[in-house]
Formats: C-alpha cells, structure tokens, sequence
C-alpha cells in the first residue's frame, strides 16, 4: 500500500465531509483549505482544481464500496444474512449524505463532474459483474436471476435519487434509498425483518 501523505489525506476526509454536507458548488477551495489546516500552495500541489478533487474523492469512495460489496459476497455468512449486510452498506453510505451532494454530482451543472460520476458508477458496476455471477452460482441471487438486468437497474435508481415526484415521497434520502433496496430484495412480499 502506497504511504500518503497527511496534508493529502486532511485534503480529502476533508473535502468529503464538506461536500457530503453542503454539496460540490457551495464549497470554496478556500473552506477546504482552512478546515484541513492545510495551505493553498500545498492544495493546488495535488489537485489543479477542485473537480479533480471532487472525482478523487467520487473514485476512493466508490471502490471502497465496491471492495465491500466483494468482500460481503465472499464472505461465508448464508445468502439472506448477506443481502442484509449488503442492504446496511447502502444504508450507511447514505448516511450524511445531503440532498445537495447528490444534486451536484449525480446532476450537476458541472459537466466535467457529471461525466466523470457517471463513468466512473458504470465503471464500478461492471466490475461487479462477474462478483454478481458468481454470488448467482453459490445461491446468494436466484439462479433465473438475470444479473445484467440487475445491475442497470441499480444503476438507473440513482438518477431517481433526484427526482422530486419521488423524493417528496419520503422523509429522508437514506429512506427512501432503503425503500427502492427492499423493493429489489424483497419485490411486494411481506417479509420477515
């Protein structure tokens, strides 16, 4: 594992909770700077602006989630204790999560950002795949399951996330986000908690 450097490191666990609060826009290079005690010089050393730093931030969390997930489908725990460990990780990576935050980088008026978000979640997506297939083979996923189908359609769920027919529909994000992962796990059924 490659040793980075702290200032980096404040840079980003900064830059990732100020975003996660406020969103991508409202945040000033300067904030991240004076809350990470870190100076401007020493920030524009790692990043040239702060989309790059916003998409560094996008890649780390997202292949930490995806080693997660791996790690939970490989793990030897029975199918629906898995699902359930799979549908907490969604849970508590929405947790803090404001409505800016998924306005700006799922929606955002920042093309370069947008572009990026969205490659970069396809990019996460596909490497599941064969993870999927392989859950699908050892009886974690139904074997008439088509796993493809499965993965766009979570894919698709995120630009639900901004829309407002639907996020009126709910008191928070983080329940509605858990609604839309009990309706896949579980469809319409009454199941037991």
């Amino acid at each position: 594992m490659v040793n980075t450097p702290k200032k980096y490191n404040d840079l980003l666990n900064t830059a990732r909770e100020l975003f996660w609060k406020h969103g991508f826009k409202r945040v000033s290079v300067e904030e991240i700077c004076i809350k990470a005690g870190v100076s401007k010089m020493t920030y524009y050393k790692y990043f040239p602006n702060k989309t790059e730093l916003a998409k560094t931030i996008f890649h780390n969390v997202t292949k930490e989630a995806e080693n997660t997930l791996r790690e939970i489908l490989r793990s030897d725990l029975k199918p629906m204790e898995k699902v359930k460990k799979m549908m907490l990780l969604k849970l508590e990576r929405s947790n803090n999560i404001s409505p800016e935050f998924l306005q700006d980088f799922y929606m955002s008026g920042e093309p370069e950002l947008k572009a990026y978000v969205e490659t970069r979640s396809k990019e996460a997506w596909e490497a599941l795949k064969e993870d999927f297939k392989e859950a699908q083979q050892q009886g974690v996923f139904r074997k008439d399951l088509n796993t493809e189908f499965l993965i766009r359609v979570q894919y698709k769920l995120s630009e639900l996330v901004n829309d407002k027919t639907i996020t009126d529909l709910f008191e928070s994000r983080q329940e509605m986000i858990m609604a839309f992962a009990n309706l896949i796990v579980y469809g319409i059924v009454q199941h037991e908690e």
